[in-house]
């Protein structure tokens, strides 16, 4: 949606090349000071829609502006009413500035997180929680009008675009946040760096998570992941509702209101407005949760998922690989990129992580299948090592992937897919916990259908993400019967390994000790080609050579 809408592009932008050319220089700083705005603007909307709601319906609603709100540090109260967007935002520069710094941001940081059912939670639960040591930093003055006045013009064209595009609010509000959080550019400590969306959305399609699962990330980063998971359930609603509507499905356009569009990668996506009911809602509410140990992360990743419309996301500040985790068999769907290249103490890891390692990568693996519940279905991004390494805390890795689940899939990515980030090669693993491998199922992919050069431009079409979706959907093992791609029973021989996917059957993987490198597996092919003989070569020479000897003595006597 951002994409096809050049203002909305442009004012973020500004808003971006506002804050750098203000002082603000690091992207980290930027988004936050950025996100803080946008959730002072997003919050007084809030208010007062329900505010209007509540005077339409008749019923009692208590504002979380009314009353008084005793200043920090200070004897001094102000009221709450002050503290609005829609009235400190015509305050003079100066005045304002110390205004929100003072009062409103420590207002906003104490702010209780409203329960699904409507009840303060007592302690705030995460948001509060994380907000506890946020700083409000702006340079100058004219630095938060400016901001102001370009978050004002934000939000009416998203207003706009929502009115005459038929998009929902929070979809395009949440492309909106999305794309300041694409501005982090550089890598972070110990690996960590920005999962492209794209990925993410294939990720998010080949498990499916449906409404009424527990998803989780145990280094969730800005939440993405989780995102994703609840853009497909909304999608999969709208899908279901559009079904059941008598208008024709190619109308993409249901009594309700809801629609289906296809994005700029190939994948479609389900509007807000009619598929979440309060019962929805309720059940989505419950639905994700995040860990991080980047308390910027998790303030990030909170507001995140509150800008899409989850009013209180379970993010929260935890150390997954810790002893004090203890979050086994909770799960039904689990999604992640965790950090690579990183060691921990060897003291610090929770007794319950059984690998003979320190590094993440192995440790992140074991932890995200202790998570999910039986049964429950996990899509990790490791580094190529972890395919091959020989060390023993690597063969022991993938041993409990084949052995202690059914590893559905390896899909292996291009180098380029991190870029600018790192040109590291990963690949994803598909696995559920206690089933039972038979055959697991390869995927070369090639292209993403963006450049793999540091710039990641779009290219024409999807690349192979389309293709997968249905290749992966359509797949069929000996195991299981129907219709679909039938492999002999015979230990997978006469697959043909030259093509982009190809199943490698259980007992092979246990002679190459579980080694789940594609170029173990996939046979390539050499195409024959013939030369001349030396002497038919130097004829050929010969001959060259006379007839520009011959062409350079016409061009001479031409000359004279």
């Amino acid at each position: 949606m951002l994409q096809s809408n050049p203002i909305l592009k442009s004012l973020i932008d500004k808003l971006w090349n506002n804050f750098w050319s203000g002082g603000i220089s690091n992207p980290l700083t930027a988004i936050e000071q950025i996100t803080y705005l946008i959730f002072m603007k997003r919050l007084d909307d809030l208010e007062a829609k329900r505010e209007r709601d509540a005077e339409f319906t008749g019923e009692k609603y208590t504002s979380r502006f009314s009353g008084k709100y005793k200043v920090p540090g200070s004897s001094d109260s102000v009221s709450k009413e002050k503290l609005r967007w829609t009235n400190f935002k015509r305050m003079p520069a100066e005045e304002m500035l110390l205004h929100v710094q003072t009062k409103v941001f420590p207002f906003l940081k104490e702010l209780n997180v409203v329960s699904p059912s409507g009840d303060e939670r007592s302690g705030g639960g995460p948001f509060t929680r994380s907000m506890s040591n946020a700083v409000f930093i702006m340079p100058k003055p004219s630095l938060l009008v400016e901001a102001i006045n370009i978050i004002e013009q934000i939000f009416a064209e998203i207003e706009k675009d929502a009115n005459e595009g038929g998009h929902a609010f929070q979809d395009i509000q949440g492309d909106v946040y999305e794309m300041l959080l694409s501005e982090i550019a550089s890598a972070g400590k110990n690996g960590q760096f920005r999962t492209p969306r794209h990925i993410i959305k294939l990720m998010a399609e080949l498990v499916a998570p449906q409404l009424g699962q527990r998803i989780a990330d145990p280094a969730c980063g800005t939440g993405g992941f989780l995102l994703a998971a609840y853009q497909y359930m909304l999608t999969d609603l709208t899908r279901k509702a559009l079904s059941k509507s008598k208008s024709p499905l190619s109308q993409r356009r249901g009594a309700g209101g809801e629609a289906l569009t296809t994005d700029e990668d190939g994948f479609e996506r389900g509007t807000t407005s009619a598929v979440v009911t309060e019962k929805v809602k309720k059940i989505l509410e419950d639905s994700f949760y995040g860990f991080d140990i980047d308390t910027t992360m998790v303030r990030l990743g909170l507001m995140n998922l509150m800008m899409h419309g989850i009013d209180n996301p379970h993010i929260d500040y935890k150390d997954t690989l810790s002893k004090s985790f203890n979050e086994d068999s909770q799960y039904d769907v689990i999604m992640a990129n965790p950090p690579f290249t990183g060691n921990i103490d060897k003291g610090d890891i929770n007794e319950g992580l059984k690998l003979p390692t320190t590094k993440t990568e192995l440790l992140f693996t074991e932890r995200i299948f202790t998570m999910l519940k039986m049964g429950g279905t996990a899509a990790v991004i490791v580094p190529q090592g972890v395919l091959f390494g020989s060390g023993n805390a690597f063969v022991m890795a993938r041993k409990k992937m084949v052995e202690e689940a059914e590893l559905k899939a390896v899909i292996t990515l291009p180098s380029g897919v991190f870029k600018p980030y790192a040109g590291v090669s990963t690949s994803i693993l598909i696995f559920t916990k206690g089933g039972e491998t038979q055959h697991t199922w390869f995927y070369d992919l090639q292209s993403d259908g963006y450049s793999l050069d540091d710039k990641r431009n779009k290219l024409e079409g999807y690349g192979d993400l389309q293709d997968i979706v249905q290749k992966y959907k359509a797949r069929l093992s000996p195991s299981r019967g129907g219709k679909g791609e039938v492999l002999p029973a015979g230990g997978g021989k006469g697959v043909d390994r030259t093509q982009k996917y190809f199943f490698v059957p259980k007992q092979e993987l246990v002679d190459n000790e579980y080694d789940l490198s594609l170029s173990k597996y996939k046979e390539e092919v050499y195409e024959e080609v013939s030369y001349d003989s030396p002497k038919e070569i130097v004829k050929t020479l010969t001959d060259l050579e006379s007839k520009i000897s011959i062409g350079l003595h016409e061009l001479s006597e031409l000359i004279k």
